[in-house]
């Protein structure tokens, strides 16, 4: 049967503001690229003018994100290499969406006037939650905005004086390493398991302003174990890789919410760290306590990662590794039966 070649369309769009084209551009047309990748079409630029080649479908998305991106920086929005493989991947769900409306939602303006933002429709839900829920479930891959949306709610309800403190705590526990292993006292030990809240907070307040916020006990970073005993009122509390709480650490946090107070747990499911035959306190929890009045769930996929565009394909790229693996394992096992 003779193959039948799919006639191209082509399209131009106008981008008249100048500045707003070169954000949306990007340095050396970098989001262009990345445009074309995310949609499959062929994206060219002469002067004020992108033409967009490809099949009708390809051609249409590649419009509809081309000017989607451009009003949120005609707007005065900025417009980043994640901004454009995100939208891709939101208009290729949602292809009603407006970009502006996500813009429009900010949590908080961080340090440099860094806005912060739902970027997909599954942070959309997660910020929303906080709102109607006291404690919520943050689950799924690294890189979808699980703490960094929740540090940021939390900020903002400090700035607004909903809660008087924050309280932001891991489990000390690393693949291959243990606390003892690392030079100087207890507080020095656990530090590099609490640096990514550390810098998720100095992206959001200034190093100065946190650190004051830090020395007064308004903002406390502190190891999972550090939470027993403790009765938290009037707090927004993050537990950060939840994956890597036992079941007892689990229902010791859990059970340390007081009055007018919030709680975050996020965490990854496929990413346990916990030795060899200890169960995840996470997996629990999830299942005996959703459906809960109060409890909100909310679980994020590769679609929502929103770090360099290479992290999706990364976790992808793993993702169908393991299920190759699985399958091949079955096989084996299956023939193992047979014989």
């Amino acid at each position: 049967m003779e193959a039948v070649d799919t006639p191209e369309t082509v399209r131009q769009v106008e981008l008249p503001e100048a500045e707003a084209a070169r954000e949306l551009i990007g340095e050396l047309g970098r989001h262009l690229v990345i445009l074309a990748k995310g949609t499959g079409a062929r994206i060219t630029q002469r002067g004020s003018v992108l033409r967009i080649v490809g099949t009708p479908e390809q051609v249409q998305l590649a419009t509809r994100v081309a000017t989607e991106l451009y009003s949120v920086a005609a707007s005065g929005g900025r417009v980043t290499a994640v901004d454009v493989d995100q939208a891709c991947r939101l208009l290729r769900q949602e292809p009603e969406a407006r970009l502006l409306d996500y813009h429009s939602e900010v949590v908080l303006t961080g340090t440099r006037k860094k806005a912060i933002y739902p970027r997909t429709p599954i942070q959309r839900s997660y910020i929303r939650s906080f709102a109607q829920n006291d404690i919520v479930f943050g689950l799924g891959p690294a890189g979808t905005g699980k703490t960094y949306l929740a540090m940021a709610v939390a900020v903002s309800m400090l700035l607004k004086e909903r809660v008087r403190r924050i309280i932001l705590c891991r489990p000390a526990v690393e693949a291959g390493e243990k606390l003892g292993f690392l030079p100087g006292d207890l507080a020095e030990k656990v530090n590099p398991y609490l640096r990514p809240l550390y810098d998720a907070l100095y992206d959001m307040v200034d190093e100065e302003r946190a650190q004051r916020l830090i020395e007064r006990g308004i903002v406390e970073v502190a190891p999972l174990a550090f939470m027993r005993g403790r009765t938290l009122n009037d707090a927004f509390i993050i537990l950060d890789e939840a994956q890597n709480a036992t079941e007892e650490q689990m229902k010791m946090f859990l059970t340390r919410l007081g009055n007018e107070s919030r709680a975050a747990v996020t965490g990854d499911l496929t990413q346990i760290d916990l030795p060899r035959g200890t169960r995840p306190g996470l997996a629990q929890a999830v299942r005996i306590l959703e459906g809960i009045d109060g409890i909100g769930m909310v679980r994020f996929t590769d679609a929502d990662i929103v770090r360099h565009p290479l992290v999706g394909d990364i976790v992808r790229a793993y993702d169908r590794d393991g299920a190759a693996r699985a399958s091949a394992r079955r096989e084996r096992e299956g023939a193992d039966d047979r014989a």
